[in-house]
């Protein structure tokens, strides 16, 4: 550890210096330039703003513009080709933003999503940010495009994120109550939005924010900024974003916000006979009522309480294919645990997760009731803080394959995380979660599981001048899981640190981190533990001029060296990218090689054995392997990506293939396919394949309705799935939703050329309906 003690001693001095380079010039941008200033201009009393995207009222006209817009690409510090005019106004209740986006081929506008928060990769959109508190580390975004989408998300404070390696990253599930409308003309099209300040986190005592806006015209892949133009900074990044000054008598109400919700059902499940499992009912109608209540501690600090929470309307996980001898991970979908969820990123990028939400309320993918949940986030002064406490019933699932229950006990958890900002961009926090688990039928109760743990991040954008530059440590251990488990203090410990570079045109990093043989937080998720790793990343990224359109090339080398406990090596991996081209045009192909070096130890073989379905004996395994992955442009009517790959599987080989396609045939309309097959070859057993197949669809209608659904398939659990989902927004935080699902399996497990004799699991209609309302 002596050569990582002294890099780390190096970063945290050069980080100082520039954190107070960064102070003494805490009045400029990082272009060199001042920081852009606009006024909003206060609506006196007879003044409205009739919002339907046209600003044909003079009170636009009397607002200062937001204009001199500069290009991020193609061409960094470029003029526009396209000119952008952006105007504030307000009044006690709401904050009114207008924008005349001009587009000298309106012909060429793109505007194919229309449903709440769908990614606008394939649009025109228009962007931008609130700073509320101006601190330059956190805020909302916001987004629109030509068809009145509304998307939006909470930017996450310290120096991580992600945002292709050197932005904040955005949490999208916070759905704020706020409204816009579009309006198409003869030069561009133009927004009227108004946003009310009770949907905002702020100090009402500040009359500064911070502001940024951002423009893509998607046909020229052009991406234009009002402030933070550099390729080296991002609109996410609120330390880069403009002022806006003259705020002041603004209303949040009383702050208190209550969404009663009701949710009715019809759930089927024939293979649920009582003569096979006594007591099971095939048909139920499950009714239920529910409500969320926030309310605002403080202007910057809101608590939430939500009862009887249902998740309905929740979209199904991908289906995957597991080949590895490790967890998958699936993202957490539900929005309770996903709004002000950012402030628990512990150590981005370090692989370590104390906190994992996805461990409340589900087991095994089954839901599991959620009595009440309370929740506590926002800032208070220099420090940004989140509470969460959760209370899940008990629950006895049915194994439909072998006619066997499995008990789920009644369970608390806790988890709280407080940050302290750093300079200008950087934090230090602190995380504790808790998991206490009732009696099983036996009478058995395992000892509360405790986690705790720090990070620190040092972020700066002004190293050497103008670059990013970020060094992170974190330490955290948790309890015995069993209170029988003979263990250490760093048994059950993870420690590391990062060294970060990331920049545009070269990125490199490094890190070293230790897991514990026993390091598996109650409330976390582990991939892997019980390793020692040190991982390297170099990647040069240049870009050329007038060469086959070509935006940028990549080259990366990436390499990870990983021992056991003991300092014995158990794997190394070469990732190595000769080539990687990004088009102009949007299209990318890449192209890497792995030389993979394993140790399987007896435990190892046998949980990947249990994965194939196939032997794979202990021994040491060198592995070469290759894939070519490519993607065309979202832009196109049809687009599509591929990844082709194959190589050295342990004891034979593998290939593996996987294709999509996308069709947008009218704004609001798009079918997707995906396929991905494995083929695996090993020694003594008998070749086999795997195959997973999902279809999906969407029909929007206008920003406030949409129809979704997919089809699933894979045949290792041999099942079908059919998830399909109707959303009305009624107004804005007013929304009814209706869920169809249907699950089959293929009874035909033991002979897969057979033809499928699907068995209806499962099947169910339900309908939820939320109202909001604020006081």
């Amino acid at each position: 550890m002596t050569h990582t003690n002294s890099a780390a001693r190096i970063a945290i001095v050069a980080l100082l210096m520039s954190q107070a380079h960064l102070e003494a010039v805490a009045a400029q941008s990082s272009n060199g330039d001042a920081q852009p200033v606009m006024a909003a201009y206060r609506l006196t009393g007879v003044e409205t703003v009739r919002l339907d995207g046209l600003l044909d009222e003079a009170l636009w006209q009397k607002a200062q513009p937001a204009t001199g817009f500069t290009q991020r690409d193609p061409v960094e510090g470029a003029q526009p080709t396209e000119p952008t005019e952006v105007y504030v106004v307000y009044d006690a209740n709401s904050l009114y933003i207008g924008a005349m986006l001009y587009d000298s081929d309106p012909t060429g506008i793109l505007a194919y999503q229309k449903e709440r928060d769908a990614g606008l990769f394939s649009d025109d959109r228009f962007m931008w940010i609130l700073d509320t508190f101006h601190d330059g580390r956190t805020g909302y975004f916001f987004e629109i495009n030509p068809a009145g989408l509304r998307g939006d998300g909470l930017i996450g404070g310290g120096g991580g994120g992600g945002g292709g390696g050197f932005g904040f990253g955005v949490n999208k599930s916070w759905d704020g109550i706020w409204d816009a409308r579009v309006a198409r003309h003869a030069d561009g099209w133009s927004a009227e939005v108004e946003i009310p300040f009770r949907t905002l986190n702020f100090n009402p005592n500040q009359d500064t924010w911070g502001i940024n806006f951002q423009r893509t015209v998607r046909r020229k892949s052009e991406e234009t900024l009002w402030t933070g133009y550099r390729r080296n900074q991002q609109l996410t990044r609120p330390v880069h974003a403009g002022v806006l000054t003259g705020l002041q008598d603004l209303s949040q109400g009383l702050g208190l916000e209550v969404t009663p919700y009701v949710v009715a059902g019809w759930r089927n499940t024939p293979i649920a006979e009582p003569t096979t499992l006594p007591g099971a009912d095939p048909t139920d109608f499950p009714t239920d009522v529910g409500l969320d209540l926030s309310y605002n501690v403080t202007s910057s600090l809101r608590a939430a309480v939500t009862v009887n929470t249902d998740f309905a309307e929740v979209e199904v996980d991908q289906r995957r294919v597991n080949l590895t001898r490790f967890p998958l991970r699936f993202p957490e979908q539900r929005d309770f645990f996903l709004e002000g969820s950012g402030v628990f990123s512990f150590a981005p990028r370090n692989g370590v997760t104390p906190f994992f939400s996805r461990n409340i309320g589900l087991s095994s993918g089954n839901p599991v009731p959620i009595r009440y949940g309370l929740r506590l986030g926002g800032q208070a002064g220099r420090y940004e803080l989140g509470f969460l406490q959760v209370h899940t019933g008990d629950l006895t699932s049915i194994d439909f394959d072998d006619a066997d229950t499995t008990f789920v006990p009644t369970e608390q958890f806790t988890a709280a995380r407080v940050k302290r900002t750093l300079f200008s961009q950087s934090s230090v926090g602190v995380v504790y979660t808790r998991r206490a688990s009732g009696r099983d039928p036996e009478g058995f109760a395992p000892p509360d599981r405790h986690t705790i743990g720090w990070d620190l991040d040092l972020y700066t954008s002004s190293f050497l001048g103008n670059k990013n530059f970020q060094f992170e440590a974190f330490t955290v251990y948790n309890t015995k899981n069993d209170a029988d488990e003979s263990s250490t203090f760093w048994d059950r410990a993870a420690r590391g640190i990062r060294i970060n570079y990331p920049n545009d045109i070269w990125r490199i990093h490094t890190s070293y981190r230790e897991l514990g043989n026993e390091f598996r937080p109650a409330v976390g998720f582990t991939q892997r533990n019980g390793f020692r790793r040190l991982q390297p990343t170099i990647t040069f990224a240049p870009r050329p001029r007038n060469l086959l359109d070509l935006r940028q090339l990549e080259f990366e080398i990436q390499y990870e060296h990983l021992m056991d406990m003991d300092w014995k090596l158990e794997t190394r991996q070469t990732d190595l990218k000769p080539l990687a081209l990004r088009f102009n045009s949007g299209d990318r192909f890449d192209v890497q090689i792995t030389q993979l070096y394993e140790r399987l130890e007896t435990d190892d073989a046998e949980n990947l054995s249990d994965n194939l379905e196939a032997d794979v004996p202990a021994g040491r395994y060198t592995m070469w392997q290759w894939q070519v992955s490519g993607r065309t442009a979202s832009r196109r009517i049809i687009s599509g990506n591929f990844e082709v790959g194959g190589g050295d599987f342990w004891t034979g080989t593998r290939n593996r293939y996987e294709f999509g396609v996308t069709v947008r045939p009218y704004p609001g309309v798009s079918i997707g396919t995906e396929f991905e097959t494995n083929r695996v070859s090993l020694a003594g057993v008998e070749p086999f394949t795997t195959n997973v197949y999902r279809v999906e669809g969407g029909w929007h209608f206008s920003p406030w309705t949409s129809f979704t659904g997919n089809l699933q398939y894979d045949d290792q659990s041999e099942l079908l799935g059919l998830f399909a989902r109707f959303r009305w927004i009624l107004t804005p935080g007013n929304d009814l939703f209706i869920v169809h699902s249907y699950n089959w399996q293929n009874r035909n497990l033991d002979n897969p050329r057979a033809d499928f004799d699907l068995v209806t699991l499962s099947r169910g209609l339900t309908t939820k309906l939320n109202f909001t309302h604020r006081f």
